[in-house]
């Protein structure tokens, strides 16, 4: 069930967008400054509107990180609802693996703030980013079941948990470690050579 954020704001459609816009300034101030550098009064600055509009959207500085965590869990199954997730083969496995890697790419730095800052969220919304990232692992999970399934995978099935964990922090090393990546590899050479060692490893077959 998702966390809610309170506003004096009805308009749903205005709460979207004006979140949107906390969202963007406040990752940009996070990444600069850390969470508890920040105040309130530079996200509102950053956001483009006053203090006072701020707190119509939400009620602490808080808020604003959970709603930069959950914006990246929402966009994750946006992006990945889109893809047949259901006919376990290996392609539509790579697809998901494709789509993912390139979203973290997409928000190399929501994922960076808030695997730095998450530890500063109160212990309800902690505890539901914490159960959004398992969701992302079941996503993965649930591809390489199907793939076994289908024979397209041998996996014992012990060990298909830890395949999906594999997946969801091969894709979020690329936020963490671009700075380093990115000297020899594009995001798409990237893509490519994560999902190679991740599906055929790294032992020739003689």
């Amino acid at each position: 069930m998702k966390r809610e954020v309170k506003s004096s704001v009805k308009d749903e459609g205005l709460i979207e967008i004006r979140r949107n816009q906390m969202i963007q300034g406040s990752v940009k101030l996070f990444k600069e400054k850390g969470f508890h550098r920040t105040t309130t009064r530079e996200i509102a600055k950053e956001a483009g509107f006053s203090i006072g509009t701020l707190y119509e959207y939400i009620r602490t500085k808080e808020d604003v990180l959970f709603l930069v965590c959950d914006s990246i869990y929402d966009e994750v199954n946006n992006r990945l609802s889109a893809l047949s997730l259901t006919d376990g083969t290996l392609n539509g496995l790579k697809l998901a693996i494709r789509q993912y890697f390139s979203l973290i790419d997409d928000m190399s730095d929501e994922f960076l703030v808030m695997y730095q800052e998450s530890k500063s969220l109160p212990k309800d919304a902690l505890q539901y980013v914490l159960k959004k990232e398992m969701l992302m692992v079941a996503l993965f999970e649930n591809l390489l079941e199907l793939c076994v399934k289908s024979e397209e995978l041998r996996l014992e099935k012990k060990n298909i948990n830890l395949a999906a964990h594999h997946i969801v922090v091969q894709g979020q090393m690329w936020a963490f470690r671009r700075w380093a990546l990115s000297a020899n590899y594009s995001i798409e050479e990237y893509i490519q050579v994560q999902t190679d060692q991740l599906i055929n490893g790294m032992v020739k077959v003689h």
